[in-house]
């Protein structure tokens, strides 16, 4: 009589990996954990041992094994008054969440500030995250730098510290702000003015940068700057400053749409017509664009887009993949009626 060897397969384990290849259990372990320590011909040699059991790592022993928190730490370094007030952060949270769905990691959040980093470093170099992102950094905000040869860091924007060896995700900043502000002196103004983002923030010095290249290439000379923190309260302080000047303004880009937002009101305030008096352009397309009247016309920048290339990078920093060093996402112009 024949037995019947028909039963369930057994499950694969280390030692059976071990035993086809020849190697002990401790060398597929430091394969399995992608270790470099491992000769590549033994390495190849159990690999194709576990191609030929159909053996998969035990994801928890891996996560320990490696010492992982299958997490990371988004960081903000602002207000938490000012994080729940701009729609900025709540699309970079929402990609970054949208790409971390379909992975093993949880993402959780620090709203933080300079003048007590130190519960942030404590608590990310605790073993509780396997990498940061930054998002909305200043040049004053050191301490996450110094934890870069801790933890794998991706930055939102050019950071101002941390040199050539940072990664991270941007847009043409300068570029793109360039256009937009070309846009206005293409249509015949000649009074264009700005407010600008913060000059201790990567996207205030290059926005600026941006518009005062178009304004010289015009031919219409410095133009008038006044400064805001990218908010709807400084943006309506700034136009009312630059208005209280007395000098002919016709244009004005603001760094940001909260900011072109808090210059409508402003605008408007005083009885002026946009665009017939005073054309206005922003940069994010994001819903304050939307919400003024008439629309504003502005540098769509892809938000969503960024939070989800972050995770992306920093997820393959993580895990010893490929990361490109520095991406730049594509921005266009949205057309409406404030120009």
């Amino acid at each position: 009589m024949t037995q019947d060897t028909s039963g369930p397969r057994p499950v694969p384990t280390l030692e059976m990996v071990a035993a086809l290849a020849g190697v002990s259990r401790a060398t597929v372990s430091r394969v399995v954990n992608d270790s470099p320590s491992v000769d590549p011909e033994l390495a190849q040699s159990v690999r194709k041992a576990i191609l030929a059991l159909d053996y998969t790592p035990n994801r928890a022993a891996r996560s320990l094994a490696k010492r992982r928190a299958n997490a990371v730490t988004l960081i903000v370094p602002e207000s938490t008054s000012k994080v729940f007030a701009d729609p900025f952060f709540a699309s970079v949270v929402q990609g970054i969440a949208l790409y971390l769905t379909d992975t093993e990691y949880t993402l959780n959040m620090v709203i933080s500030s300079e003048s007590k980093p130190e519960k942030t470093r404590s608590f990310l170099l605790g073993g509780n995250v396997d990498g940061v992102l930054v998002v909305s950094h200043h040049s004053g905000d050191n301490s996450w730098t110094h934890l870069s040869g801790s933890l794998p860091m991706v930055f939102a924007g050019r950071p101002l510290v941390g040199g050539k060896e940072s990664y991270y995700v941007d847009v043409a900043n300068e570029q793109a702000a360039y256009e937009v502000t070309r846009l206005l002196t293409e249509s015949g103004r000649k009074n264009v003015a700005t407010i600008a983002g913060p000059q201790d923030m990567p996207p205030g010095l290059d926005r600026l940068a941006g518009w005062r290249t178009a304004v010289r290439g015009a031919g219409l000379g410095e133009g008038l700057m006044e400064e805001g923190d990218f908010t709807l309260a400084s943006g309506a302080k700034a136009m009312h400053r630059l208005l209280d000047r007395g000098v002919p303004i016709d244009a004005v880009f603001a760094a940001n749409d909260q900011m072109a937002a808090g210059a409508y009101t402003a605008i408007q305030g005083r009885g002026l017509r946009i665009p017939e008096d005073i054309a206005v352009v922003g940069f994010d397309d994001d819903s304050f664009a939307t919400s003024v009247t008439p629309g504003l016309t502005t540098v769509h920048h892809p938000i969503v887009e960024l939070g989800k290339k972050m995770a992306e990078t920093l997820v393959n920093l993580i895990e010893g993949k490929p990361a490109e060093r520095v991406t730049r996402m594509p921005t266009s112009i949205v057309i409406r009626d404030s120009v």
